[in-house]
């Protein structure tokens, strides 16, 4: 059921999250001067600290607080229910927040550390979903990791809880840094990506997954040719094997948008 706080009662529990990771990363409080601003402003400090966070336990009360912040904001956003969508041969295009989707799993485009952006704040897909699931996520993904002993190999996935999203589950992958030119290697490891997540998706019984737009933000593959090879991939694969699964290519702005139409219409789909 949704909970309902007033005003006051969410700005105590920012002051106190904001409190407690000051405390943690031995930073001075005093600094944000948390009396002279507005509940926005700390939302904004709140995500900050909460990014360049280090993995470690986290104290209960801390889970419950931001547990209560994070479930508050997504129970007051419009959330949409991916089974609700039309879809063409299982695949449909969403422009929207991945944020807001309710599904098995959503797709997060991470790095070889896979433990998410220490950048405060930054715009990366890896920031917004990890800033709106919470820190559980890091801390599950830094278990698997130390369990692993190594960095992540492009064009692999990795399984956690979405925690605080409308999603279930989160798909973590890591597609090709691009510095020059794209390269044939790059080509099949954003492939992969999206053959990996569906296999994962499928050993895990998930009947639908809802991917990003691996690699094309922040990693520099070229928006165009990764438009077709996440639409070509897909479809072969779900021409390839026998099990029923939803795809949604979620899209984040308008140009994303008439890319992936046109690969739909260059392959029949619409």
């Amino acid at each position: 059921r949704k909970m309902e706080y007033t005003v006051e009662q969410l700005d105590e529990k920012l002051n106190r999250l904001i409190a407690i990771l000051c405390d943690e990363q031995e930073i001075d409080i005093n600094k944000f001067k948390l009396d002279e601003i507005d509940i926005g402003s700390k939302r904004i400090i709140f995500r900050g600290l909460s990014n360049q966070r280090r993995p470690s336990p986290l104290s209960s009360e801390f889970m419950r607080l931001q547990d209560e912040i994070l479930s508050f904001e997504r129970d007051h956003k419009i959330i949409v229910d991916v089974n609700k969508l039309s879809y063409v041969n299982n695949m449909t295009i969403f422009l929207g927040d991945i944020t807001t989707l309710r599904a098995d799993a959503i797709v997060n485009a991470g790095n070889s550390t896979m433990l998410g952006s220490f950048e405060p704040c930054d715009s990366s897909i890896d920031n917004v979903i990890m800033s709106a699931g919470g820190l559980q996520i890091r801390q599950e993904l830094n278990y698997l990791m130390s369990k692993q002993g190594h960095p992540e190999p492009n064009g692999r996935a990795k399984l956690t809880k979405g925690y605080n999203l409308p999603a279930n589950y989160i798909i973590h992958t890591v597609g090709p840094l691009v510095f020059d030119r794209v390269s044939y290697h790059d080509k099949i490891d954003l492939a992969n990506c999206y053959k990996s997540c569906l296999e994962l998706a499928v050993q895990n019984g998930f009947k639908n997954i809802v991917f990003c737009c691996i690699a094309t933000g922040t990693y520099r593959f070229p928006r165009d040719l990764g438009s077709k090879i996440a639409v070509t991939t897909v479809s072969n694969w779900l021409k390839e094997n026998n099990y029923p699964i939803k795809v949604v290519f979620c899209v984040y702005n308008d140009h994303d948008r008439k890319l992936y139409e046109e690969k739909f219409s260059e392959l029949e789909i619409i």
